[in-house]
């Protein structure tokens, strides 16, 4: 049996950066319907004495992310090879790596799936599961592998909140990698002159603004940068939008069904309002300007910007004093980082008090592969301590893995902030293919408010909007 579908599959979020594009593909057959001879079985090949594998991700040597792809090359392949042939078993892994943009290897991803090609053990941004699961490219690894990918004892040292990455509809469809997330940084030197703590950590978002009107009074200061407007893209909707809504104890999408422009959407339209509208502590020039995102890291850097809701990429790669984008030499010292509050204590999704948004990779299992245990074992080994702790070798960032976080980040104080306090509350976005399209809804409802609409009436305008993208009004709630 071959059902056939059509799915439009979006494209977004690269770290650090917004982004969003769509393509249609049609004629989607579905694994789970046989065709061409591919059987089911989670068992079929198991007891092979000698076997081949294929992994492919979006890193090539020289090339991009160079890093990864010798990572795979170089420990990956010949430490599973090791251990397969210690066991008296044969493997032959190879490595087939692509160096383009996101939006033509996420088409060449899906082209092989839908033709039961491609490699057995391949990376795709978390955020392309949901849109994947949909159209039968991918399967839960319960359904490819059995009950041996839920015993798998990686499973306890990835937080819950992490394993949201891979999970859609209830069942985990690969391993989480690597992932980040979003926290507010302010700048202690302008936090000393405002008469603020400098081991500030707001409760509120009314503490919050309570900070942004006391630097309101240091000459030359915006008190507060909160990405809004489209300008910004994604980064709008990651560090401003979808932070807050989760502070209000909603999500853009659940049950089903996507949050319209109720009660919780009014919330944070109302924030904006206020930052750059009611009491200016924001720029709200900045927020239309085409670079205006990279201008507030400049300014930010300069010491001009009190108050900034960024991802771990903004300590990372855009203040580094060595590397940055916008190198700020006292980094180190100037700069502070606290958690992003609910709008009140307790109040944020989960009964949080803090909440936070994270994006990250998934390693996922081809559906087709002859070989479903042998491909695990691989997709398990590449996540094992041993291999995470390669991966991250002489570059320390965030894994999936509290083990292996509490060792490799221990003397980096940013990092480890995140993986302790960030990572256990963290949300993720909806990996459904019209998420690009609802999120740029967001960002033109921010855009409004700041350019001087009240947030009633841009919450009315994206709800009319968001029903006209998702099918109707059966599909959004008023929440």
């Amino acid at each position: 049996m071959t059902l056939k579908k059509e799915v439009t599959v979006g494209f977004s979020h690269l770290r650090g950066a917004g982004g969003a594009a769509a393509l249609v593909l049609a004629g989607a057959a579905l694994a789970a319907c046989g065709g061409g001879g591919s059987s089911t079985d989670p068992n079929r090949g198991k007891d092979a004495k000698s076997f081949s594998l294929v992994i492919s991700r979006n890193a090539i040597e020289g090339g991009k992310n160079t890093g990864e792809a010798e990572w795979i090359t170089k420990s990956v392949i010949p430490g599973f090879v090791a251990q397969q042939k210690a066991k008296g078993v044969t493997a032959k892994v190879s490595f087939r790596g692509y160096g383009v943009d996101d939006e033509p290897y996420k088409t060449k991803m899906a082209l092989d799936l839908k033709s039961r090609s491609g490699a057995d053990v391949f990376d795709i941004d978390g955020i392309w599961v949901g849109e994947f699961a949909q159209a039968g490219y991918i399967a839960p690894l319960q359904d490819v592998v059995g009950a041996k990918s839920e015993m798998w004892d990686g499973w306890a040292q990835i937080p819950k909140s992490v394993q949201q990455l891979v999970t859609f509809e209830g069942k985990r469809y690969g391993i989480p990698g690597g992932t980040d997330g979003r926290v507010l940084f302010y700048n202690k030197k302008l936090f000393t002159q405002a008469g603020l703590p400098a081991d500030w950590q707001p409760k509120s978002w009314d503490e919050i603004l309570t900070a942004g009107r006391a630097l309101k009074k240091v000459p030359g200061v915006t008190p507060i940068q909160l990405n809004a407007g489209t300008a910004m893209g994604e980064a709008t909707s990651m560090q401003g939008v979808l932070p807050l809504l989760v502070g209000t104890g909603s999500e853009i999408y659940t049950g089903g069904k996507w949050t319209g422009g109720g009660a919780a959407v009014k919330q944070v339209l109302g924030l904006y309002s206020t930052i750059y509208g009611k009491e200016g502590l924001g720029d709200p020039k900045l927020q239309q300007e085409a670079k205006g995102r990279d201008k507030s890291f400049e300014e930010f850097a300069k010491g001009k910007i009190g108050i900034l809701a960024e991802g771990d990429y903004f300590w990372r790669d855009v203040l580094n004093p060595k590397t940055g984008v916008a190198k700020m030499p006292s980094r180190d010292t100037d700069v502070g980082y606290t958690m992003i509050p609910a709008v009140t204590a307790g109040k944020g999704v989960r009964g949080q008090s803090f909440v936070s948004m994270s994006g990250g990779s998934a390693t996922v299992l081809n559906p087709n592969t002859k070989y479903p245990q042998q491909a695990f074992e691989l997709l398990s080994y590449m996540n094992s301590p041993e291999m995470m702790k390669a991966r991250t070798a002489g570059t320390p960032e965030i894994t999936s893995r509290t083990d292996v976080n509490n060792e490799v980040l221990k003397d980096d104080a940013f990092l480890k902030y995140l993986s302790d306090k960030v990572l256990p509350i963290t949300s993720y976005r909806p990996g459904l293919a019209v998420y690009p399209q609802v999120s740029t809804a967001l960002q033109e409802a921010t855009a409004e408010v700041v350019s001087g609409k009240s947030p009633d009436e841009a919450a009315a305008a994206y709800t009319k909007k968001l029903e006209g993208i998702v099918g109707g009004a059966d599909h959004v709630t008023a929440n």
